[in-house]
């Protein structure tokens, strides 16, 4: 096996220097600067705490994310869903992402303050499913999570944590600077969709997702062996600079939109993610014109494998 200068992995050169790990003590607060340091030294290097390989540029991870070569691993929107999920009536789903976003908006229209987290993002993504399944609203929460969510909606769709995280980083970039809140409350669809996908790409709800390779593969670095454990870091690649412009920053505009959070074919896992974005937009600025962040408040995003808001405090009056 080819291995990188750096590698660290068991039987390898001296390292230089000892490569930063995703998990150590700290890391939570802010992963970006130690994914820089990764992808700038350590392209490819063995991490002993998660005791698996580490790979942190975007050509890697995307590559990684749908080669063969790299199994053990399910992502929505890759190509297996395209044989799994045939006759989904998008029009359904459409019509009950919005009805339980609009549902839900009313709710907490009339509140001083909101904690969108806790009384939207938790419940809208769960509400969806239910109302698709024909699971009356007052008994959701408890048919549809855990187990039972795989029983009434499939895989793809049962993954209501992380469509969660993702509607809580999306609605806390939304709202995060007044100017962008109100062009995105007059704008199209399209404006909304990239909107989404920016907040997936620089801030994904899920940052490591582990694979294990069946043979050789050659990457960015080296060449990783057959049956290596693998983690690939999304919150890396989403930061890169060999693939975007500026990735630290939040733009919706950006000409070279992309993310890797869910795969591009038809899932109805992806489907709902993104309706689920839309329509909590349209809903919450229909039921409240003047929603703003709380004065003095700003979110704190949290964790190592999967990360968001811990809470998103708005005044619905303005």
């Amino acid at each position: 096996m080819t291995q990188h200068l750096h590698s660290g992995a068991p039987g390898g050169p001296v390292p230089r220097t000892v490569p930063p790990s995703p998990v150590q003590p700290g890391v939570g607060r802010d992963p970006y600067r130690l994914y820089r340091t990764l992808r700038e030294e350590f392209p490819l290097t063995y991490d002993p705490l998660l005791r698996a390989w580490l790979l942190s540029r975007y050509a890697d991870v995307a590559a990684a994310l749908t080669d063969g070569r790299f199994g053990h691993g399910h992502r929505p929107g890759d190509p297996p869903c395209a044989v799994g999920h045939q006759g989904v009536d998008a029009t359904e789903l459409r019509a009950v992402a919005e009805r339980t976003a609009y549902v839900l908006a009313r709710r907490i229209a009339g509140r001083p303050q909101v904690d969108l987290v806790a009384e939207f993002c938790h419940w809208l993504p769960a509400g969806t499913v239910a109302a698709a399944a024909g699971v009356p609203y007052r008994d959701m929460m408890r048919l549809v999570r855990g187990r039972a969510a795989s029983a009434l909606a499939g895989r793809c769709t049962a993954q209501l944590a992380v469509r969660e995280k993702a509607l809580a980083t999306f609605l806390a970039h939304a709202l995060d600077d007044p100017d962008r809140a109100a062009e995105l409350r007059e704008a199209p669809d399209d404006v909304v969709a990239r909107a989404w996908t920016e907040a997936l790409r620089r801030d994904p709800p899920v940052q490591i997702a582990m694979r294990r390779t069946t043979s050789e593969v050659p990457v960015g670095g080296g060449v990783l062996p057959a049956g290596a454990s693998v983690a690939l870091l999304i919150g890396s690649a989403g930061r890169d600079p060999e693939r975007f412009r500026d990735p630290d920053a939040y733009d919706h505009r950006r000409d070279d939109h992309g993310q890797l959070t869910y795969g591009a074919g038809p899932c109805p896992g992806v489907l709902l993610a993104a309706l689920e974005a839309r329509y909590a937009l349209r809903a919450l600025f229909d039921a409240m014109p003047n929603l703003r962040r709380a004065d003095g408040f700003r979110p704190e995003f949290t964790g190592l494998i999967t990360r968001a808001p811990r809470s998103l405090l708005v005044r619905p009056g303005g």
